[in-house]
């Protein structure tokens, strides 16, 4: 059978369970937050089992899927840039929360069994690399960066309380004194 001249005549082509399989990951690509590309190889099933627990337990979800219909669902998604970081044999670790998530819950699995290394990732509409991901993933937690500008916003407040009360109370003192000398005078 010749090659289709076209993604649309492709998908016109490809079976129900191929169409429906990037139906399906269209739609959880188009509800993810985050998305991060590993390279799944030299995992034995049992591992990927337990990563796909642990990953569950925290509300992401991971998927490996032939690079062709992954590429179909980013198109149908609206994430076509996403395509581009799907090579070789790969996994998607799906992140529908916090964007973070699934990048540390995958460096952390790294750091322990120095299996699954990070190939690319995406996060609201930005692809990237294996070293921004990995970034991502060395960020506080959402609450930590919140406390952190919360605290920044604060302290100039702070400041300028303290200084007004500063002023407040040299003048006090000042007028303290002159009515001092007044009364002795």
């Amino acid at each position: 059978m010749p090659k289709a001249a076209s993604p649309e005549a492709a998908a016109q082509r490809a079976g129900p369970r191929k169409r429906e399989a990037v139906t399906l990951l269209a739609e959880k690509l188009a509800r993810a937050t985050a998305a991060v590309v590993t390279d799944y190889r030299g995992l034995t099933v049992k591992q990927l089992e337990d990563l796909r627990n642990q990953m569950r337990a925290q509300g992401m979800e991971y998927v490996v899927v032939k690079n062709t219909l992954a590429r179909r669902a980013a198109l149908e998604a609206g994430v076509a840039d996403f395509g581009s970081a799907l090579t070789g044999p790969v996994g998607l670790a799906l992140g529908f929360g916090e964007l973070a998530a699934p990048a540390k819950l995958l460096g952390d699995y790294y750091r322990l069994n120095r299996r699954l290394p990070v190939v690319a990732g995406w996060v609201e509409g930005t692809v990237l690399d294996a070293r921004g991901v990995q970034s991502l993933a060395e960020l506080p937690p959402r609450a930590a960066l919140l406390a952190q500008l919360a605290g920044t916003l604060q302290s100039p407040l702070t400041q300028l309380a303290a200084g007004l009360s500063s002023i407040l109370s040299n003048l006090a003192a000042t007028l303290d004194a002159y009515r001092a000398k007044l009364e002795t005078a």
